[in-house]
């Protein structure tokens, strides 16, 4: 008997590749400085009616995905670590995490992600005169928003300080290091409001990039810092299915592999900041050690829909178990980024949904969301608890950087309509942040957690 997924259908959110945000020079013309920070202004086969309606909505994003044309050997996990397959969880509410808790200004300590949003009058540590690496659809004032009063709010911790972020102490904290994000295009985002924040501080050198974009490196020479982002989508091992000789925007996952590609230049690295979600909201089969055991969204006779949770759940075991095993890897810290939630309103992406707000919720605004996200993130908790305790006896260690809460409460810091992307035009991005943004509050607990 088929199982319904408690999710939205599969075109509630919009899929982007890793290059959606191509890195290119901004030009002082569109730009703002730091002056005019306070003064932002203007610049053959018949193919089911259903099929060939999602083939005609995939086609939608086919300049926006990229695809390696050679992939390395899956990395497989011994057999005696096979993957158990969870019962299905709905967890609505918050629990304990492996957060940051800082001893601060005579504090016991903390939880940095329980608090609230307050007005702050202090310009951002950078622009996007002064970043010249803002991917062109997250420069939003270049794309025409006028509203600033999204860049004057704080994240204010209850019981706590949360310091801001400083480029020059971060430099030293990391110092001789290496940092990799892996993830999706929102890892993507986050890699870039960092690259942003640093180069106030230091120039960095862009050191590597592959063909299509999906891995980057830069270096800071001063600091001798290497800042990386590793592209997946899936985390575990996936292609897409060929129908007709085209892409089809389906893809298989395999439940038992980790995706090599992130995972085979992992060894090294003395950070990683991982995370992932977005590409999970479609039609995906799911196989474990080469058979066929579920699906997403799929409505196939005989082939049980096990629901987007699961999906997300198993490809976090996959990959924390990996890094886990990895023994090469011995010192590295982990970090699992929690679940960034999107905000479109009156409709999904592809009916007109926006995001147009210029406040945060309030606390009580976002209490009273009945959000699904907090499953999502409550199941990344969990697998990141399952193989924590076992990591640090490795001399691993795994913590969470918990954005769901306060990201949830930021409607107002999306690009909606100012992302200027000529392939989609009419859509809004509420699923990206603007830089710079709410977003770069997620550097402040990097730094923290750095720090502990």
């Amino acid at each position: 008997m088929m199982k319904k997924s408690p999710f939205p259908s599969s075109n509630t959110l919009p899929h982007f590749n890793a290059n959606d945000n191509p890195i290119t020079d901004s030009t002082r013309k569109d730009s703002i400085s730091d002056k005019q920070c306070s003064m932002i202004t203007n610049r053959g086969l018949v193919l089911p009616p259903f099929f060939l309606w999602s083939l005609g909505i995939t086609s939608l994003f086919a300049l926006f995905i990229l695809f390696s044309s050679k992939s390395n050997p899956p990395v497989k996990l011994p057999s005696k670590h096979t993957l158990s397959f969870p019962p299905l969880h709905h967890h609505h509410r918050p629990h304990a995490s492996s957060s940051i808790k800082p001893h601060s200004d005579g504090v016991d300590g903390c939880d940095l992600f329980k608090g609230q949003w307050v007005p702050d009058n202090r310009r951002p540590i950078y622009t996007n005169y002064s970043c010249q690496t803002i991917p062109d659809s997250k420069n939003c004032f270049r794309h025409g928003r006028e509203d600033k009063e999204f860049l004057h709010w704080r994240w204010k911790p209850n019981g706590c300080q949360l310091p801001r972020f400083d480029p020059s102490k971060f430099l030293q904290i990391v110092h001789g290091k290496k940092l990799a994000f892996v993830g999706d295009s929102v890892a993507r985002n986050h890699f870039e409001s960092l690259l942003c924040l640093l180069s106030q501080a230091e120039t960095p050198i862009d050191a590597y990039k592959d063909s299509e974009d999906h891995f980057r490196t830069w270096f800071f020479p001063s600091s001798n810092f290497t800042l990386m982002i590793f592209w997946s989508k899936f985390l575990m091992k996936h292609e897409e299915r060929v129908i007709n000789g085209s892409n089809s925007g389906i893809f298989n996952l395999h439940l038992d592999q980790v995706d090599n590609e992130w995972a085979s230049r992992l060894p090294g690295i003395d950070y990683t900041i991982i995370s992932s979600a977005h590409w999970f909201f479609r039609r995906n089969y799911l196989y474990d050690r080469g058979n066929l055991v579920g699906c997403v969204y799929c409505n196939d006779a005989n082939v049980t829909d096990l629901g987007l949770n699961y999906s997300l759940r198993m490809a976090f075991r996959v990959a924390l178990r990996y890094i886990n095993e990895c023994k090469e890897c011995k010192g590295m810290v982990t970090l699992l980024r929690t679940f960034s939630p999107a905000h479109f309103e009156g409709g999904t992406w592809d009916t007109g949904g926006s995001c147009n707000r210029t406040r945060p919720y309030t606390e009580e605004e976002a209490n009273n969301l009945k959000s699904y996200d907090w499953e999502l993130r409550n199941l990344q908790v969990e697998e990141l608890d399952r193989v924590r305790k076992e990591g640090e006896r490795d001399g691993k260690k795994f913590r969470s950087l918990d954005v769901m809460r306060l990201m949830l409460m930021r409607p107002d810091g999306h690009p909606g309509s100012h992302w200027n992307n000529k392939w989609m035009k009419g859509y809004n991005d509420c699923v990206h942040w603007c830089m710079p943004g709410p977003i770069d509050v997620w550097n402040d607990f990097l730094m923290a957690a750095l720090k502990t």
